[in-house]
């Protein structure tokens, strides 16, 4: 650590969910195979809660480990293999600020591709500030081309005592497809060709 860099503060969990959707059809004929959304949440203490903190990348940095283990915590459940489509999101409780919820954007977003391979496309995200009990749209699309449109999807996520003021919510969310009958045409996923995550 250099001179004068601020220690990182600790991270404090208080709670953490797992939640997986399984999607059958939406009206139109069953699937062989379900749709499963799974979203991983960790609820912890938000060390800047009530003051403004200039430095906020020990924060990034400590908060790595969590985005890691909400990461393969997804993995686990739906199958390495099998996850098609991703995003991620931060609930921010009224006494902290945006700023303290965009930190997940690395902490989250490269734990999620580094436990499914390194793929190229933009993790899309969502944040707010709001109270305990808040849901929040997650934004979804394609892991290995964001302009994969049948994959453009979302998913609700929220913990009805969560984010308490001084807490912050941070989840991850994975997908083994996207929307369940998709018929609006543009990119499809067996067409993806480069490999800068885009097309």
């Amino acid at each position: 650590m250099q001179p004068g860099t601020p220690m990182p503060p600790a991270i404090d969990i208080r709670k953490r969910s797992l939640n997986i959707e399984m999607i059958f059809h939406e009206g139109g004929p069953r699937v062989s195979r379900p749709i499963l959304v799974a979203s991983a949440c960790a609820v912890i203490r938000n060390p800047y809660a009530g003051r403004f903190e200039a430095d906020l990348l020990g924060f990034m940095e400590a908060l790595k480990p969590v985005g890691a283990s909400l990461a393969e915590e997804l993995v686990r459940s739906l199958g390495k293999d099998q996850v098609e489509a991703y995003g991620k999101a931060a609930i921010v409780g009224v006494n902290g600020e945006m700023e303290h919820g965009a930190v997940w954007h690395e902490a989250g977003g490269w734990a999620m591709r580094e436990a499914l391979g390194d793929p190229k496309a933009i993790v899309p995200s969502v944040k707010a500030v709001a109270c305990a009990g808040y849901r929040l749209m997650v934004p979804l699309h394609h892991i290995r081309a964001a302009y994969v449109r049948s994959h453009f999807s979302s998913a609700e996520i929220g913990i009805q005592d969560a984010p308490r003021p001084d807490e912050i919510l941070f989840a991850l969310v994975m997908s083994n497809g996207g929307r369940i009958h998709p018929r609006v045409g543009g990119l499809a996923a067996h067409e993806i060709a480069g490999h800068d995550g885009q097309r």
